[in-house]
Order: C-alpha cells, then sequence, then structure tokens
C-alpha cells in the first residue's frame, strides 16, 4: 500500500521522505549559530523577513537586525519583528559600497528584486523575476549604519541576500568585516543579474578575507536542465 501511495504521489510531481530536521539548511545553520555562540544576525537584504524567521524557527535566539530598502515587504517585515524583543529593522536603504542613492528594480516576486539588470536567463527559469517598476532609495555603506548595533561581545553573523549585488555589500563593510565572524550569502554560478561576480571568484575572495566553506546547498535551479545556478554558501573565520 505504502509502494503504491508513493508512486501515485509521483505521478502527480510529489514525493515523501521521513523529515529529518538536521537535512534542513535553516535547521543546520541556525544549530552552527548556536554552537558557536553567535548572538547577532546582520540580515542584508531582508526582503519580508523570511530568513529571520526561518532561524527563529529552528532555534536562534539571538539579536537579528534587519536592512530592507523597498515599501511593500519592508511593511511585512515590521509586523514580524514587532512581535520579537530581539529582533530590530534599521533605517530604510540599500547596502551597497557607498552613500548616495539608487534604483531598484522591483519584481513581480518581490524577493528578486536588485540594483542590478535582471538577466534574460534568469527570466526564462524564473519569470516572476521579471521588473515590474523601480524604487529610488538611499544607499549606505554597512560598516556606517551597522556600527550602531555591534556591541563588545558580540559574536557576528553577516548575511546578504542582495541579488547580485553582494560584492558591492562586501566593498561597503571593509570597516566592521574584521568584526564578522561568519558569512552567508547566494553565490551565483551563472550571471543571473547584470553585472554580477560569479561563484569562483567571490569565493575567492571570501577566503582571502579569512573566511573558509562551512556548508552549501543548492537555492536555484534551472527546472528544465537540471543545472544548479545559485548556491546559498555559510563560511566561518578560519581558524
Amino acid at each position: 500500500m505504502k509502494a503504491l501511495l508513493h508512486k501515485a504521489l509521483q505521478q502527480l510531481g510529489y514525493d515523501i521522505h521521513r523529515f529529518h530536521s538536521e537535512a534542513f539548511p535553516e535547521a543546520q545553520l541556525a544549530f552552527a549559530l548556536r554552537s558557536r555562540g553567535f548572538n547577532l544576525v546582520l540580515d542584508v537584504g531582508a526582503n519580508a523577513g523570511q530568513f529571520g524567521l526561518r532561524l527563529r524557527e529552528h532555534g536562534y535566539a539571538g539579536r537579528i537586525v534587519s536592512f530592507e530598502p523597498l515599501e511593500a515587504p519592508r511593511e511585512r517585515l515590521l509586523a514580524a519583528t514587532a512581535r520579537d524583543g530581539l529582533w530590530e529593522l534599521a533605517e530604510r536603504a540599500a547596502i551597497g559600497d557607498r552613500d548616495s542613492e539608487i534604483d531598484i528594480h522591483v519584481s513581480a516576486n518581490s524577493y528578486s528584486s536588485s540594483a542590478l539588470e535582471v538577466l534574460d536567463v534568469h527570466l526564462r527559469t524564473a519569470p516572476a523575476a521579471r521588473a515590474v517598476g523601480t524604487e529610488r532609495v538611499p544607499l549606505r555603506r554597512l560598516d556606517g549604519i551597522a556600527s550602531a548595533y555591534l556591541r563588545p561581545d558580540s559574536v557576528t553573523l553577516l548575511k546578504i541576500d542582495t541579488q547580485g549585488f553582494e560584492d558591492r555589500v562586501l566593498d561597503g563593510a571593509a570597516g566592521i568585516l574584521p568584526r564578522i565572524a561568519g558569512i552567508h550569502l547566494e553565490l551565483s554560478l551563472v550571471a543571473l543579474y547584470a553585472g554580477q561576480k560569479l561563484f569562483a571568484e567571490m569565493l575567492a575572495r571570501l577566503r582571502d578575507l579569512g573566511f573558509e566553506v562551512w556548508a552549501l546547498w543548492p537555492a536555484f535551479v534551472d527546472a528544465e536542465s537540471g543545472r544548479l545556478l545559485q548556491v546559498d554558501a555559510t563560511l566561518f573565520r578560519a581558524t
């Protein structure tokens, strides 16, 4: 009976596996943060707070400071932070390599929004990534805007989800990077946004900064070809 049910579900496009919490990236990451004593997450590119909510769900109980420039997801993020005394929402600004202003291409699905233009290879795989408008927002360096949240005892994870703008975030974080103990970010194997840096170059830069890979997880796959387009990477200070 189980075999028949399993086959029937697969024919409908579903599959069932035994649940193991340790197999889920967010659960693994939350466990690593607890075991390594992390007590602050700088959540750059927070969107509506999905990353912070998943960390909370899997047991991370430390401080979170989220950075989100777009109005609509920021409103939803406010609702999440209002229920959590250890979760703060920073001033409205995109995070990058200078203090200025910038236009964000707002995607139909919101979370694919980027300061960079989305490329056709991305749209073929995820049509909802298409831009439906723009928002002009303040642009701030992280080492200026985040310094107020760092404490002498902070053990800090920098999470970056900025849709191809990750290298600019690192450029603008130079002043606080020595105080960062871990980085969690998206790395693209294929260019999805115009001008973005790809996996090999970004990984080499992070290693030069003193970080080593702790885990890599598939993040975005081309459903037609099966090609892996993006991974989520967690890196900790080399010991």
